[in-house]
């Protein structure tokens, strides 16, 4: 029996707006990318004339049932300003018990901003209280100490590295494997994670 679909929705908060990635989206992609690089680091962001590729590339794994992918639009202004995805769900009896929350980049001028925090909530918040899972994961490269402390500080626990356990999104690194920083959030944990985003998100709008 096909596993079902992960379904694709739109969220909002008065932050930051996860609308389903479409087509229509490269123009604005693009020029999100159009920045200086250097703050992306062991992301995997695509170059201005990779973002027609890199949104097929999406909504093909999308369509496949593995993926929900998401503009990151800012409330306030209405500007695309990253990306992020619900992917690798686990299903058990048609129940989605687990996904991750990856594939994440902001632009430099929304880095360090409040953005990334209303995001987190959004996808934690509907993960664990709509669909119900019982955990949510988080990856990144484990030499991105940014991309780390982040995870920290919207409710990630660590777990450990493993070791040569993904491909490296480095340029110049292709074609060869990363060790991959695991992190994670349960259902037990979530209560307190909301109360502690919510208040951190307050104090940042």
């Amino acid at each position: 029996m096909p596993e079902p679909s992960l379904p694709s929705v739109a969220l909002e908060n008065e932050v930051v707006r996860l609308e389903p990635l479409s087509p229509a989206h490269v123009a604005a992609l693009r020029v999100a990318v159009d920045a200086d690089r250097s703050s992306f680091g062991y992301t995997a962001v695509p170059q201005p004339d990779e973002v027609e590729a890199y949104v097929a590339d999406r909504l093909r794994v999308v369509e496949r049932g593995r993926m929900a992918s998401f503009v990151q639009i800012e409330a306030a202004t209405g500007t695309v300003v990253g990306h992020t995805t619900y992917c690798g769900p686990v299903w058990v009896k048609g129940m989605l018990r687990a996904i991750e929350v990856g594939h994440s980049w902001l632009t430099p001028a929304a880095q360090g901003g409040a953005v990334n925090t209303a995001s987190k909530l959004l996808l934690f918040r509907h993960a664990f209280e709509r669909w119900g899972v019982d955990r949510v994961q988080l990856t990144t490269d484990a030499r991105n100490e940014r991309s780390r402390h982040a995870i920290l500080a919207v409710g990630g626990l660590f777990e450990g590295v493993a070791r040569r356990s993904g491909l490296s999104r480095v340029p110049g690194e292709e074609g060869r494997t990363r060790d991959t920083a695991v992190f994670s959030l349960i259902s037990d944990e979530w209560p307190a994670t909301r109360a502690r985003l919510e208040a951190r998100l307050a104090s940042r709008v």
